[in-house]
Protein backbone atom coordinates (compact mmCIF):
# COMPACT_ATOMS: atom_id res chain seq x y z
CA UNK A 1 0.00 0.00 0.00
CA UNK A 2 1.25 3.62 -0.73
CA UNK A 3 1.18 5.70 2.07
CA UNK A 4 -0.59 9.48 1.89
CA UNK A 5 2.89 11.03 2.25
CA UNK A 6 4.35 9.05 -0.93
CA UNK A 7 1.24 9.12 -3.23
CA UNK A 8 1.47 13.02 -3.30
CA UNK A 9 5.36 12.90 -3.84
CA UNK A 10 4.62 10.58 -6.89
CA UNK A 11 1.94 12.72 -8.12
CA UNK A 12 3.41 16.04 -7.72
CA UNK A 13 6.53 14.29 -9.55
CA UNK A 14 4.11 13.44 -12.25
CA UNK A 15 2.62 16.37 -13.02
CA UNK A 16 6.22 17.46 -13.20
CA UNK A 17 6.96 15.76 -16.41
CA UNK A 18 5.17 17.12 -18.93
CA UNK A 19 6.65 20.33 -17.68
CA UNK A 20 10.46 19.10 -17.72
CA UNK A 21 10.00 17.89 -21.35
CA UNK A 22 8.36 20.91 -22.28
CA UNK A 23 11.62 22.43 -21.11
CA UNK A 24 14.15 20.05 -22.66
CA UNK A 25 12.25 21.20 -26.36
CA UNK A 26 14.75 22.39 -28.80
CA UNK A 27 14.07 25.98 -29.67
CA UNK A 28 12.32 26.09 -33.49
CA UNK A 29 15.25 26.97 -35.94
CA UNK A 30 14.29 30.47 -37.47
CA UNK A 31 15.10 31.33 -40.92
CA UNK A 32 16.80 34.72 -42.10
CA UNK A 33 17.29 35.87 -45.89
CA UNK A 34 19.31 37.69 -47.15
CA UNK A 35 19.52 39.93 -50.48
CA UNK A 36 22.52 41.62 -51.94
CA UNK A 37 22.08 43.44 -55.43
CA UNK A 38 26.31 43.20 -55.14
CA UNK A 39 28.44 40.77 -56.47
CA UNK A 40 29.68 38.01 -53.62
CA UNK A 41 33.17 40.08 -54.28
CA UNK A 42 32.45 43.17 -52.65
CA UNK A 43 34.69 42.76 -49.56
CA UNK A 44 32.87 45.88 -47.72
CA UNK A 45 29.39 43.39 -47.85
CA UNK A 46 31.40 40.41 -46.32
CA UNK A 47 32.30 43.36 -43.92
CA UNK A 48 28.95 44.03 -43.36
CA UNK A 49 27.63 40.46 -43.00
CA UNK A 50 29.90 39.64 -40.42
CA UNK A 51 29.13 42.83 -38.41
CA UNK A 52 25.16 41.45 -38.71
CA UNK A 53 26.08 38.12 -37.73
CA UNK A 54 28.02 39.07 -34.63
CA UNK A 55 25.58 41.32 -33.64
CA UNK A 56 23.19 38.72 -33.98
CA UNK A 57 24.82 36.69 -31.57
CA UNK A 58 24.94 39.53 -29.18
CA UNK A 59 21.27 39.25 -29.10
CA UNK A 60 21.43 35.32 -28.72
CA UNK A 61 20.90 34.60 -32.39
CA UNK A 62 23.73 32.20 -33.23
CA UNK A 63 24.13 30.69 -36.67
CA UNK A 64 23.31 26.87 -36.61
CA UNK A 65 21.84 27.01 -33.36
CA UNK A 66 18.55 28.93 -33.22
CA UNK A 67 19.09 30.59 -36.25
CA UNK A 68 20.01 29.66 -40.57
CA UNK A 69 21.22 32.13 -42.93
CA UNK A 70 20.53 31.53 -46.67
CA UNK A 71 22.31 34.66 -48.96
CA UNK A 72 21.48 35.50 -52.04
CA UNK A 73 24.28 37.88 -54.28
CA UNK A 74 21.78 38.93 -57.23
CA UNK A 75 24.25 41.46 -58.20
CA UNK A 76 22.85 44.36 -60.37
CA UNK A 77 20.95 43.01 -63.00
CA UNK A 78 17.37 43.40 -62.26
CA UNK A 79 16.09 40.39 -63.98
CA UNK A 80 18.58 38.37 -61.69
CA UNK A 81 17.94 40.51 -58.72
CA UNK A 82 13.80 39.68 -59.45
CA UNK A 83 14.57 36.00 -59.70
CA UNK A 84 16.24 36.10 -57.02
CA UNK A 85 13.79 37.46 -54.72
CA UNK A 86 11.45 34.69 -55.29
CA UNK A 87 13.71 32.09 -54.70
CA UNK A 88 14.44 33.30 -51.10
CA UNK A 89 10.78 34.23 -50.45
CA UNK A 90 10.03 30.58 -52.10
CA UNK A 91 12.25 29.17 -48.80
CA UNK A 92 10.06 30.16 -46.35
CA UNK A 93 12.20 32.63 -44.33
CA UNK A 94 10.99 33.70 -40.94
CA UNK A 95 12.22 36.98 -41.88
CA UNK A 96 14.19 38.84 -45.10
CA UNK A 97 16.63 41.59 -44.60
CA UNK A 98 17.91 43.45 -47.77
CA UNK A 99 20.61 46.08 -48.66
CA UNK A 100 19.81 48.84 -51.05
CA UNK A 101 16.61 50.52 -52.94
CA UNK A 102 16.98 47.83 -55.83
CA UNK A 103 15.55 44.50 -54.15
CA UNK A 104 12.89 46.19 -52.50
CA UNK A 105 10.74 46.51 -55.58
CA UNK A 106 10.58 42.64 -56.33
CA UNK A 107 10.87 42.00 -52.56
CA UNK A 108 7.43 43.46 -52.48
CA UNK A 109 6.21 42.37 -55.61
CA UNK A 110 6.93 38.99 -54.48
CA UNK A 111 5.23 38.89 -50.93
CA UNK A 112 3.51 41.17 -48.45
CA UNK A 113 3.58 38.89 -45.78
CA UNK A 114 7.03 37.76 -45.00
CA UNK A 115 8.84 40.90 -42.89
CA UNK A 116 11.36 42.69 -44.42
CA UNK A 117 14.01 44.43 -42.93
CA UNK A 118 16.15 47.02 -45.28
CA UNK A 119 19.25 48.78 -44.87
CA UNK A 120 20.92 51.36 -47.08
CA UNK A 121 17.54 52.92 -48.96
CA UNK A 122 17.50 55.97 -49.83
CA UNK A 123 13.53 57.34 -50.23
CA UNK A 124 11.19 54.71 -49.12
CA UNK A 125 8.48 56.46 -48.80
CA UNK A 126 8.74 58.25 -52.21
CA UNK A 127 9.40 54.73 -53.40
CA UNK A 128 6.80 53.19 -52.29
CA UNK A 129 8.20 50.56 -50.09
CA UNK A 130 6.17 52.25 -46.87
CA UNK A 131 3.58 54.02 -46.16
CA UNK A 132 5.60 56.81 -43.88
CA UNK A 133 8.92 56.89 -41.93
CA UNK A 134 7.31 57.17 -38.64
CA UNK A 135 4.67 54.38 -39.64
CA UNK A 136 5.41 52.04 -42.16
CA UNK A 137 2.02 50.09 -42.65
CA UNK A 138 3.35 47.29 -43.58
CA UNK A 139 5.37 44.19 -44.25
CA UNK A 140 9.02 46.22 -44.83
CA UNK A 141 11.00 48.48 -42.46
CA UNK A 142 15.19 49.72 -42.19
CA UNK A 143 17.27 52.12 -42.26
CA UNK A 144 18.00 55.18 -44.63
CA UNK A 145 20.83 55.47 -46.36
CA UNK A 146 20.56 59.41 -45.40
CA UNK A 147 18.12 62.08 -46.37
CA UNK A 148 18.21 63.93 -49.88
CA UNK A 149 19.98 66.91 -48.33
CA UNK A 150 23.20 65.58 -47.50
CA UNK A 151 23.34 65.43 -52.11
CA UNK A 152 23.66 69.12 -51.68
CA UNK A 153 26.89 68.52 -49.09
CA UNK A 154 28.89 66.42 -51.81
CA UNK A 155 28.49 69.59 -54.22
CA UNK A 156 29.76 72.20 -51.50
CA UNK A 157 32.67 69.60 -50.45
CA UNK A 158 33.51 68.80 -54.16
CA UNK A 159 34.01 73.05 -54.61
CA UNK A 160 35.78 72.94 -51.38
CA UNK A 161 38.50 70.48 -52.33
CA UNK A 162 38.62 72.09 -55.74
CA UNK A 163 38.12 75.49 -56.02
CA UNK A 164 38.49 75.97 -59.57
CA UNK A 165 35.00 73.36 -60.48
CA UNK A 166 33.11 74.96 -62.77
CA UNK A 167 31.36 71.85 -64.61
CA UNK A 168 30.38 68.94 -62.26
CA UNK A 169 28.66 65.83 -64.12
CA UNK A 170 26.55 64.00 -61.65
CA UNK A 171 26.96 60.27 -62.31
CA UNK A 172 22.97 58.10 -61.18
CA UNK A 173 20.52 55.47 -61.87
CA UNK A 174 17.97 57.35 -63.27
CA UNK A 175 15.92 54.21 -63.19
CA UNK A 176 15.12 54.57 -59.57
CA UNK A 177 13.58 57.32 -56.89
CA UNK A 178 16.65 58.02 -55.79
CA UNK A 179 18.92 58.42 -58.68
CA UNK A 180 16.27 61.03 -59.69
CA UNK A 181 16.02 62.65 -55.98
CA UNK A 182 20.23 62.89 -55.36
CA UNK A 183 20.64 64.44 -58.61
CA UNK A 184 17.57 66.64 -58.06
CA UNK A 185 18.87 68.39 -54.55
CA UNK A 186 22.34 68.99 -56.13
CA UNK A 187 21.13 71.00 -59.10
CA UNK A 188 19.03 72.98 -57.05
CA UNK A 189 22.14 74.38 -54.73
CA UNK A 190 24.27 74.59 -58.01
CA UNK A 191 23.61 78.00 -59.11
CA UNK A 192 24.31 79.35 -55.73
CA UNK A 193 27.84 77.66 -56.41
CA UNK A 194 28.59 78.70 -59.50
CA UNK A 195 28.22 75.15 -60.74
CA UNK A 196 27.02 73.65 -64.16
CA UNK A 197 25.24 70.52 -63.54
CA UNK A 198 24.77 67.58 -66.26
CA UNK A 199 23.83 64.03 -65.23
CA UNK A 200 25.56 60.99 -66.68
CA UNK A 201 23.24 58.04 -66.72
CA UNK A 202 24.85 54.74 -64.91
CA UNK A 203 23.22 52.22 -67.44
CA UNK A 204 26.74 50.71 -69.25
CA UNK A 205 30.10 51.18 -68.59
CA UNK A 206 31.14 52.26 -72.50
CA UNK A 207 28.33 55.21 -72.34
CA UNK A 208 29.81 55.86 -68.51
CA UNK A 209 33.62 56.31 -70.36
CA UNK A 210 32.01 58.16 -73.88
CA UNK A 211 30.98 60.92 -71.30
CA UNK A 212 33.25 61.32 -68.81
CA UNK A 213 35.91 61.65 -71.51
CA UNK A 214 33.74 64.22 -73.30
CA UNK A 215 34.06 66.58 -69.64
CA UNK A 216 37.52 66.33 -69.37
CA UNK A 217 37.81 67.86 -72.88
CA UNK A 218 37.28 71.04 -71.13
CA UNK A 219 39.00 72.41 -68.02
CA UNK A 220 37.12 72.99 -64.39
CA UNK A 221 35.34 69.61 -64.39
CA UNK A 222 34.54 67.59 -61.68
CA UNK A 223 32.63 64.36 -60.76
CA UNK A 224 29.99 63.54 -58.47
CA UNK A 225 28.78 59.71 -57.83
CA UNK A 226 25.20 59.15 -55.69
CA UNK A 227 24.61 55.97 -54.42
CA UNK A 228 22.77 52.76 -56.38
CA UNK A 229 23.51 49.14 -56.89
CA UNK A 230 24.42 50.67 -60.32
CA UNK A 231 27.19 52.90 -58.66
CA UNK A 232 28.41 50.43 -56.92
CA UNK A 233 28.35 47.73 -59.64
CA UNK A 234 30.65 50.46 -62.06
CA UNK A 235 32.74 52.01 -58.82
CA UNK A 236 36.12 50.34 -60.37
CA UNK A 237 35.65 52.13 -63.77
CA UNK A 238 34.69 55.42 -62.58
CA UNK A 239 37.55 56.09 -59.78
CA UNK A 240 40.16 54.72 -62.68
CA UNK A 241 38.30 57.56 -65.07
CA UNK A 242 38.48 59.63 -62.89
CA UNK A 243 42.39 59.10 -62.20
CA UNK A 244 43.04 58.57 -65.83
CA UNK A 245 41.64 62.05 -66.41
CA UNK A 246 42.44 63.99 -63.65
CA UNK A 247 39.09 64.98 -62.76
CA UNK A 248 38.36 65.36 -58.85
CA UNK A 249 35.22 63.58 -57.37
CA UNK A 250 33.02 62.98 -54.68
CA UNK A 251 32.19 59.89 -53.23
CA UNK A 252 29.03 58.79 -51.58
CA UNK A 253 30.52 56.08 -49.55
CA UNK A 254 34.37 55.70 -47.33
CA UNK A 255 34.77 52.55 -49.41
CA UNK A 256 35.71 54.69 -52.54
CA UNK A 257 38.38 56.80 -50.90
CA UNK A 258 40.21 53.84 -49.56
CA UNK A 259 40.23 52.42 -53.53
CA UNK A 260 41.44 55.86 -54.63
CA UNK A 261 38.56 58.12 -54.57
CA UNK A 262 39.51 61.83 -53.71
CA UNK A 263 37.19 62.06 -51.02
CA UNK A 264 34.05 60.27 -49.79
CA UNK A 265 30.88 61.45 -47.20
CA UNK A 266 28.58 59.15 -46.05
CA UNK A 267 26.92 57.47 -43.51
CA UNK A 268 28.72 54.52 -41.29
CA UNK A 269 28.04 51.26 -43.89
CA UNK A 270 29.41 48.71 -41.68
CA UNK A 271 27.08 50.42 -38.77
CA UNK A 272 23.84 50.17 -40.65
CA UNK A 273 24.10 45.73 -40.91
CA UNK A 274 24.53 46.30 -37.15
CA UNK A 275 21.99 47.94 -36.22
CA UNK A 276 19.62 45.91 -38.55
CA UNK A 277 20.62 43.29 -36.68
CA UNK A 278 18.79 44.73 -33.80
CA UNK A 279 15.48 45.66 -36.10
CA UNK A 280 16.01 41.28 -36.95
CA UNK A 281 15.91 40.70 -33.41
CA UNK A 282 12.64 42.36 -32.09
CA UNK A 283 10.76 41.05 -35.06
CA UNK A 284 11.57 37.74 -34.71
CA UNK A 285 10.42 37.85 -30.91
CA UNK A 286 7.01 39.12 -32.01
CA UNK A 287 7.18 42.95 -33.13
CA UNK A 288 5.23 44.20 -36.70
CA UNK A 289 7.75 45.85 -39.09
CA UNK A 290 4.34 48.09 -39.83
CA UNK A 291 5.63 49.76 -35.82
CA UNK A 292 9.10 49.83 -36.24
CA UNK A 293 9.93 53.57 -37.73
CA UNK A 294 12.11 53.74 -40.41
CA UNK A 295 15.49 55.72 -38.84
CA UNK A 296 18.14 57.54 -40.72
CA UNK A 297 21.33 57.43 -40.15
CA UNK A 298 23.42 59.12 -36.88
CA UNK A 299 26.99 58.84 -37.99
CA UNK A 300 28.52 60.20 -41.02
CA UNK A 301 32.16 59.98 -42.26
CA UNK A 302 34.36 62.14 -43.91
CA UNK A 303 37.33 60.09 -45.91
CA UNK A 304 39.76 61.87 -48.10
CA UNK A 305 42.86 60.23 -49.63
CA UNK A 306 45.19 62.67 -49.36
CA UNK A 307 47.30 60.47 -51.70
CA UNK A 308 44.95 61.34 -54.47
CA UNK A 309 45.08 64.56 -53.87
CA UNK A 310 48.45 65.29 -54.66
CA UNK A 311 48.29 62.98 -57.86
CA UNK A 312 45.48 65.81 -58.65
CA UNK A 313 47.66 68.95 -57.68
CA UNK A 314 45.43 70.27 -55.13
CA UNK A 315 46.25 71.67 -51.86
CA UNK A 316 42.84 70.26 -49.44
CA UNK A 317 42.26 73.08 -47.29
CA UNK A 318 43.20 72.88 -43.12
CA UNK A 319 39.45 73.45 -42.28
CA UNK A 320 38.52 70.24 -44.74
CA UNK A 321 41.58 68.06 -43.24
CA UNK A 322 40.29 68.98 -39.78
CA UNK A 323 36.94 68.20 -40.34
CA UNK A 324 37.82 64.17 -41.76
CA UNK A 325 37.48 61.08 -39.92
CA UNK A 326 39.71 59.94 -41.75
CA UNK A 327 42.84 61.10 -43.92
CA UNK A 328 44.61 58.52 -46.08
CA UNK A 329 48.30 59.15 -46.91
Amino acid sequence: MIRRREFITLLGGAAAWPLAASGQQPQRTRRIGILLAVSEGELEYQAGLAALVQALGQFGWIEGRNIDIFTKWAGSDPATIRTSSEQLVALAPDIIVTFGDSPMAPLLATTRSVPIVFNNVTDPVGAGFVESLAEPGGNATGFLRFEYTLAGKWLDLLRQIAPGIRRVAVLRDSSISAGIGQFAVIQSVAPSLGIDIRAIHLLDAAEIERNIASLARNPNGGLILTAGARALAHSELIIALAARYKLPAVYYRRSFADRGGLIAYGFDFVQQFRDTAGYVNRILKGDKPADLPVQAPVKYELVINLKTAKTLGLDVPPTLLARADEVIE
